[in-house]
């Protein structure tokens, strides 16, 4: 049993909610945890797609700044990856993922979004990398998705500066896909997910794969990984419904199963 992160599943949507207040600061406890929801949500097969969501008032404001002044250099060494890997799990989810972002989403916070495949923003959302002005730079991942995301230049200037960036910023610089009124942000990201409940589960999680797999590797190699992926589609039973379906009665009726 998780004490601060939990799964809820609602109609194939798992919401993996934080629930730390006063605002679901992210301490040794919580990164382990959000691992271990993450990996329930991937093994669940009623689980179709995740919203991640930190409730009503924040996402995550940042790491726990208290548990981490009193690590020495050796002690954060043992750590780090431990960090980066309890963030890593939510990336790895083989299922479209999306943050639902009220409040603050700073620091690790901001990295748990970034390890989402979409990003839905109140329009009272902020969102920023602020471990500059502790010394120290995102561990979690921040270095590494936000430039992916946005292009080095503009992670340098979140990055280096450290500043506090807000809602409307935030979608013109693409650091969000979308910005709703702050009381419809959950409402808006299970939508979102609810989508792909009935959808082809093994093609969606080829197509995260390609993408995120293919960012890593040059074009060509890019290419080939693409194709392979493709073709183990077509030992599926959702390939063969899918296309029976679309010979028989047009685009968007098939029933997929999931498998």
């Amino acid at each position: 049993m998780t004490e601060f992160v939990r799964l809820e599943v609602d109609g194939g949507v798992g919401t993996i909610r934080l629930d730390r207040p006063p605002m679901n600061a992210v301490n040794r406890q919580v990164n382990l945890e959000i691992a271990e929801v993450a990996a329930e949500a991937t093994s669940r097969a009623d689980v179709r797609a995740v919203v991640v969501y930190g409730g009503e008032k924040t996402l995550a404001a940042g790491a726990d700044v208290k548990e981490m002044a009193e690590l020495s250099y050796a002690e954060m060494a043992e750590r780090t990856h431990e960090l980066s890997r309890g963030f890593g799990a939510v990336s790895e989810i083989p299922k479209p993922v999306v943050a639902a972002i009220t409040g603050y989403a700073l620091g690790g916070g901001f990295e748990i979004a970034l390890s989402c495949d979409r990003r839905i923003a109140g329009d009272n959302a902020t969102v920023g990398q602020p471990e500059i002005l502790l010394g120290i730079i995102p561990g979690g991942g921040g270095t590494q998705r936000l430039a992916r995301l946005v292009g080095p230049a503009k992670a340098k200037d979140i990055i280096f500066s450290g500043r506090f960036v807000k809602a409307k910023e935030a979608l013109e610089l693409g650091l969000v896909d979308e910005v709703v009124p702050a009381d419809e942000v959950y409402t808006r990201a299970h939508a979102w997910a609810a989508q792909f409940a009935n959808g082809p589960t093994r093609a969606l999680a080829a197509a995260k794969q390609a993408i995120d797999r293919g960012l890593d590797m040059d074009l060509r190699d890019g290419l080939t990984f693409e194709s392979e992926v493709f073709a183990a589609l077509f030992g599926t039973e959702d390939q063969t419904i899918g296309m029976r379906s679309f010979v028989e009665n047009g685009p968007g009726k098939a029933q997929f199963l999931g498998r």
